[in-house]
């Protein structure tokens, strides 16, 4: 993640994993490992986001449904990366319910206009979120904003597959987006940090 470039490294992936799962879906293990080694590290970086030390436990009883729903899936790599993202954000919800977390609210307002301007908070953030300590910094951002990073940043979804997986409006998501990596950037002490933020991570939605 220590590249500027990471969520398209990741979408780079999309072909390879689109065919691992077609096969996977008509029973080669093999395949099905292939997409587990595609996804899991930003799906367990993102259920870390969320629930921190269960993140593991959290990540295995999602691929415990994944494997069990794959027949019901359709659609490409992309595809799979939200609807993996959608399962393991529902167990991570059930587990912090178990566990009597309440999420943060959020101040989030859904109408907020979107937000064009130069990349600087945006590079100056993902230089620094491959690190356990960003992460732990990501999880103290207010819970709309940690999701949007951590979906976008971490599991390298586009801005429509992470407003589907949230629920939400592409523009809220861009604009949580946006918020998060400008306080992570202030957090993490970087310099030149602009009031303008980048419509997503690098490229549009």
């Amino acid at each position: 993640m220590g590249q500027r470039g990471e969520p398209r490294r990741v979408q780079a992936h999309d072909g390879e994993l689109g065919a691992a799962v077609a096969r996977a879906q008509q029973g080669d293990e093999a395949a099905f490992a292939v997409a587990y080694r595609l996804v899991q590290p930003g799906l367990l970086g993102y259920v870390r986001g969320l629930v921190g030390d269960d993140a593991e436990d959290v990540a295995a009883d999602a691929w415990l449904e994944i494997a069990r729903d794959l027949g019901r899936f359709k659609g490409d790599g992309a595809g799979f990366r939200g609807w993996t993202a959608t399962i393991a954000r529902h167990r991570a919800l059930d587990h912090l319910r178990r566990q009597k977390v309440r999420p943060r609210p959020t101040a989030l307002e859904q109408d907020v206009l979107d937000l064009p301007g130069p990349h600087s908070t945006h590079d100056q953030a993902l230089e620094t979120l491959s690190t356990g300590a960003a992460l732990a910094l990501v999880a103290t951002l207010p819970r709309d904003q940690a999701e949007a990073v951590l979906l976008r940043v971490v599991v390298g979804l586009d801005g429509l597959a992470a407003a589907r997986v949230l629920g939400k409006r592409p523009g809220a998501v861009r604009t949580a987006t946006y918020r998060g990596l400008k306080r992570l950037a202030r957090q993490l002490g970087a310099d030149g940090v602009t009031d303008d933020g980048p419509r997503t991570l690098g490229e549009s939605i």
